[in-house]
C-alpha cells in the first residue's frame, strides 16, 4: 500500500533513517576496534612484561619489577601462588570481574607451569566509557542534525513542487490567456511536470472550446428549426382536421416540444458556474409536478395503466424548472416504457419525489449500471439509446440531489430523488 505521508516528510523520514543507519554502523565500527585494539595491544605489553619477569627477574632472583597495578602469579612458586579466581583460566588474553573491579590477566604455559600477569584496568575502562560516551553522544548529535538538515532540505527540495502546486490549484483552467508555467522552472523532473501540465490544460482549453462553439451551434442551429416546427404545428390545430391527422399533430407538437426541453437541459448541463446565474431556481416541486401529470397522465391512461398523484409532504424550495421537468419527466417516461399492467405512481415528499411503478422491477446488479450511458435494462421497450438515466444522473449530480432506486416488495420499481443528500435515506433491495 503506497504511503500516505507528505512527500517532505518521507524525504526527512529517509534522510533520518540514512543517517541513523550509517552513524549506527559507524559508532559500531567504532567500539568493535577499539575492543579488539584493546585485546591486541594488552595482550603484545603484558606478553612482553612476563617474559621480563620469567627470563630477567627470577632467573637473576630479582623480585618481579612491576608497577603498582600489575601482579604476578605462578603455579610452581609458593610466594607467587595462583589466587582461586584466576585458576583455570585459557592460555593468552582474559577479562576478569571482581565485584566492582576488572582486571587484565595474561596466561601462559612454560613446561606444564602456570604463570600469570593481572592488572587492573579500571583507567583504561574509564578512558574507554568516556569514549564511548562521545561516540553516543556523537551518534545522537548526528541525529538530531540530520533531522534538522533534512527538514531544510525538504522543505527546499519541494519548495518548487509546492509552488507549482499553488499554481495549478489558482490557475483559471478556463483563461486561455494564462501564461505557461514550465518556463518558470529549470529542465528538471519539475519542469518537466510543469511542462506536462501546461499540455493538459492546453487539451482541456481546446475541449472546452469545442464544447462552448458545439453549445453555441445547437442554440442558433436546434431552438430555429424547432421554433418553426411548433409555429407550424399551432397553425395546423387551427385547420380542419380528421381524427387521425389531429392526433398525428399532437404527436409532433409533443415531440417538438420534448426536443426543445432536451436542448433547454444540454444547454445548461454545459453551462459553466459563471453563467449558472441565467437560469435561476423560481419554480416549486408542486408546480411542475402539476406540469407533468398534466402532460403523463393521458399517455398511461392510454395505455390501459393506472396513474396515481399523491403528497405526502410540502416541499418549500425553489428549484430550476428545466431540470427539474427533464429529471421528473424521464422517471415517468421509464415507468411508462417497462409496466405493462398495474399502476404508476407519482408521489411528492417533503425534501423530493419518487416514482412507482408496477412493472418487472430491475435486478440488483443492474441498480448502479442503469445510469450509465448506453445501458438498457434487460427487457427494454421502445428505440431509446439508454441515455435517459444518465441524463437524470448527470442532472442531479450538477444539482447536488441525490437519486437512488430500490425494488419495491409488491413488485415493480422505486426511482427516488431528494433534494437534500445529508436527510438522503438509502434504499437496498427487498
Amino acid at each position: 500500500m503506497a504511503s500516505k505521508q507528505p512527500f517532505a516528510r518521507r524525504i526527512l523520514i529517509a534522510f533520518v533513517l540514512m543517517t541513523v543507519l550509517v552513524s549506527g554502523v559507524f559508532s559500531l565500527s567504532i567500539v568493535a576496534v577499539v575492543h579488539v585494539i584493546e585485546e591486541h595491544l594488552v595482550s603484545e605489553e603484558l606478553n612482553r612484561e612476563l617474559d621480563t619477569v620469567l627470563h630477567e627477574d627470577l632467573k637473576h632472583g630479582i623480585t618481579p619489577r612491576l608497577d603498582s597495578s600489575t601482579r604476578f602469579f605462578a603455579s610452581n612458586l609458593a610466594e607467587y601462588a595462583i589466587p582461586e579466581q584466576y585458576a583455570g583460566l585459557p592460555e593468552g588474553f582474559n577479562e576478569v570481574v571482581d565485584e566492582e573491579k576488572a582486571f587484565y590477566v595474561f596466561v601462559k604455559e612454560i613446561n606444564g607451569n602456570t604463570y600469570q600477569l593481572v592488572q587492573e584496568q579500571h583507567e583504561f575502562e574509564a578512558r574507554e566509557q568516556a569514549l564511548f560516551n562521545v561516540v553516543f553522544a556523537g551518534f545522537l548529535l548526528t541525529v538530531v542534525g540530520a533531522w534538522a538538515l533534512g527538514l531544510v532540505m525538504a522543505r527546499k527540495v519541494m519548495a518548487p513542487v509546492s509552488r507549482l502546486a499553488q499554481q495549478v490549484r489558482h490557475r483559471d483552467q478556463q483563461h486561455t490567456l494564462a501564461p505557461p508555467l514550465a518556463p518558470d522552472y529549470p529542465d528538471d523532473e519539475v519542469g518537466q511536470l510543469a511542462a506536462a501540465f501546461d499540455s493538459t490544460l492546453g487539451q482541456l482549453r481546446h475541449s472546452l472550446e469545442r464544447e462552448r462553439l458545439f453549445t453555441s451551434d445547437v442554440s442558433h442551429e436546434l431552438r430555429t428549426p424547432l421554433m418553426v416546427i411548433a409555429t407550424s404545428c399551432e397553425l395546423l390545430a387551427e385547420a380542419t382536421l380528421s381524427p387521425r391527422e389531429r392526433q398525428q399533430l399532437e404527436r409532433i407538437a409533443r415531440a417538438s416540444e420534448e426536443m426543445r426541453e432536451l436542448v433547454q437541459t444540454f444547454l445548461q448541463l454545459a453551462r459553466d458556474k459563471a453563467n449558472e446565474t441565467a437560469f435561476v431556481a423560481d419554480s416549486s416541486l408542486a408546480s411542475v409536478a402539476a406540469a407533468q401529470v398534466e402532460r403523463w397522465e393521458p399517455m398511461f391512461k392510454g395505455k390501459g395503466l393506472a396513474f396515481e398523484f399523491a403528497e405526502e409532504g410540502r416541499d418549500s424550495g425553489c428549484y430550476n424548472a428545466t431540470f427539474l421537468s427533464t429529471v421528473m419527466a424521464n422517471l415517468l417516461r421509464n415507468a411508462l416504457h417497462y409496466t405493462e399492467h398495474g399502476f404508476v405512481r407519482l408521489v411528492l415528499e417533503g425534501n423530493g419525489f419518487r416514482v412507482e411503478d408496477s412493472g418487472a422491477g430491475i435486478p440488483h446488479d443492474q441498480h448502479e449500471q442503469i445510469f450509465q450511458p448506453f445501458v438498457r435494462g434487460p427487457q427494454a421497450r421502445g428505440e431509446g439509446l439508454g441515455l435517459g438515466l444518465s441524463l437524470v444522473k448527470r442532472i442531479c449530480a450538477k444539482q447536488g440531489w441525490m437519486i437512488s432506486v430500490h425494488n419495491q416488495t409488491e413488485g415493480g420499481t422505486c426511482f427516488k430523488v431528494s433534494f437534500s443528500q445529508a436527510t438522503d435515506e438509502i434504499f437496498t433491495s427487498s
